[in-house]
């Protein structure tokens, strides 16, 4: 197995570290990269303002997770759990403990690479794993890297990469922590790991949440899911949007409905029952043991609470997963939009999307037909909400 070792502060994680980290796997033909912020890094302090090792470490996960590589890329905590200075000889041992066999490569910016020899211990890092080095800004000069290489190669045995990359991201941490603190800087992050900020004020990035434009908002909510549902959400906002403007919903609700309506998809039981008891939300038997239930009715809730949205609109999310009798033309929208939005894939959502366009009705009473018909396909209940929706657009239907 060749695995990639990236430290460093993180502080904060941004495009320039993502490129880098893609450009590596590939080249080297990586079967698993891990991320390692430090704990304390050697050769800097770090500077006032920096968040808790906690923070760094969820921003790194944020941001690693925006690759799409679950089964290749990972965050690991090994240095900020290891007392002391975060020093690289000492995480490559406790490497080598853990993957006796694997090939490590140690994944090393333009700085980092033409000072390694001044680390400590320098001999063994380079025993213990060979070198990745990748250029970071358009000036890095190929004769000095050339020339480094050659003087590791020599003194210490070390094998030696040097990979040049596609796309250049020019910013440091330094320079990028200074933008944010101006309200500047947002297109050097990945969304998800810019709404964090917004969400926990690091970074010297304040904004009121529940005054939030379309764009910080959905940074947020991108921030609370899983980077594969983002596409997802992505869809169901453009379907929403388009099925507003078709059926003379308020396109604005419909759009922040859409981008609000999954944003606690991934939170387990214990949290989603936390924030039903917060906000006083009484749960069936069905929802209290199913988890996949509960994401409408407290996504529903950060939108009123946290996010300040309108009533209609926490209706909408409230109800986008099981649909009710009498639906609203929003909640209409957001219930088919979510269940037929473009990457949807699976037989029958054809005919949902023709439906939609010239009978809203039809459209969301078929899909409560399909869901029922799943549920029963599947042998798992189906929640009574469901029924009384399908029985509802029948008889409106007449």
């Amino acid at each position: 197995m060749k695995l990639g070792i990236y430290g460093g502060s993180f502080n904060p994680p941004h495009r320039g570290h993502l490129a880098a980290a893609r450009t590596a796997i590939d080249a080297l033909g990586l079967d698993k990269l891990l991320f390692i912020p430090a704990a304390l890094p050697p050769h800097k302090a770090l500077p006032a303002g920096t968040p808790p090792a906690q923070e760094r470490l969820r921003l790194t996960e944020i941001a690693a997770d925006t690759l799409l590589l679950p089964k290749q890329v990972e965050v690991s905590s090994l240095e900020l759990e290891r007392p002391g200075k975060s020093y690289t000889a000492d995480t490559l041992r406790q490497l080598r403990g853990q993957y006796p066999d694997a090939q490590l490569w140690l994944l090393v910016g333009t700085d980092m690479f033409l000072s390694l020899q001044t680390w400590r211990e320098p001999e063994t890092i380079m025993a213990l794993a060979g070198i990745c080095a990748f250029s970071r800004a358009h000036a890095d000069r190929d004769a000095a890297f050339a020339a480094q290489a050659e003087l590791l190669q020599k003194t210490y045995g070390a094998q030696v990469r040097v990979i040049h990359q596609p796309e250049i991201v020019e910013i440091s941490s330094t320079q990028l922590r200074e933008r944010l603190a101006k309200g500047e800087g947002q297109e050097y992050l990945p969304p998800s790991v810019y709404g964090y900020l917004l969400r926990r004020g690091l970074y010297g990035v304040q904004a009121d949440l529940k005054r939030l434009t379309d764009q910080q908002l959905r940074a947020c909510s991108y921030s609370m899911m899983r980077a594969k549902r983002i596409a997802h959400v992505k869809g169901t906002e453009e379907e929403a949007v388009r099925l507003a403007q078709r059926w003379g919903a308020d396109v604005e609700k419909a759009r922040r409905a859409a981008i609000l309506h999954d944003c606690t998809k991934y939170y387990e039981m214990e949290e989603q029952l936390k924030i039903c008891r917060q906000y006083g939300i009484v749960l069936d038997d069905l929802e209290q043991k199913a988890v996949k239930l509960l994401h409408s009715k407290t996504g529903a809730c950060m939108a009123r609470y946290v996010y300040g949205q309108e009533d209609d609109i926490y209706e909408a999310i409230f109800w986008h997963t099981t649909g009710k009798a009498d639906m609203s033309l929003l909640e209409k929208i957001l219930y088919i939009a979510d269940y037929m939005e473009p990457t949807r894939d699976f037989p029958g959502v054809e005919r949902l999307r023709e439906l939609a366009g010239r009978d809203l009705d039809a459209a969301v009473l078929a899909g409560c037909e399909m869901s029922i018909a799943e549920m029963a396909e599947r042998g798992l209940p189906v929640h009574p909400n469901t029924i009384r929706a399908r029985d509802w657009l029948k008889h409106q239907k007449g």
